[in-house]
């Protein structure tokens, strides 16, 4: 039954697999880094190698387009991924809240018994003395 809580029987579309391929590049150091090593060399590129008369002459409005642009893009899709992990979450909490309500039903059960046990053993240890 554990099993077939984490595996997911519904088919994913072409745009939730990409969806959560950006989210999880996106999201990663490899991005940071590569994204951050993109923005020095376009900076150094465009000041130091062409003396500040590049394609983007400071203060790099072509630049602050293009990260405006990826923003605006990879927000949402993100937030399609994390929409659909919520509704991974709901689903699991759900056969979670079944669990436990099971077991609870199952430790209910087990404290009667339980308790039937004791009430025979005090009966049986009161016969006990009364024979002696």
């Amino acid at each position: 039954m554990k099993k077939e809580l984490f595996e997911d029987n519904k088919p994913l579309s072409f745009g939730d697999r990409m969806a959560d391929k950006i989210a999880d590049f996106g999201g990663s150091w490899t991005f940071i880094l590569s994204f951050m090593g993109f923005l020095l060399i376009w900076i150094s590129f465009n000041i130091y190698w062409l003396s500040n008369k590049g394609f983007d002459p400071y203060p790099f409005i072509l630049l602050n387009l293009i990260l405006s642009c990826i923003a605006a893009l990879q927000a949402p899709v993100i937030m399609m991924s994390q929409n659909r992990q919520e509704e991974k979450d709901r689903e699991r909490a759900k056969e979670d809240l079944k669990i436990n309500q099971k077991a609870e039903e199952e430790i209910r059960s087990l404290h009667k018994k339980l308790d039937l046990l004791i009430k025979q053993h005090e009966e049986f240890r009161r016969e006990m003395l009364k024979t002696e």
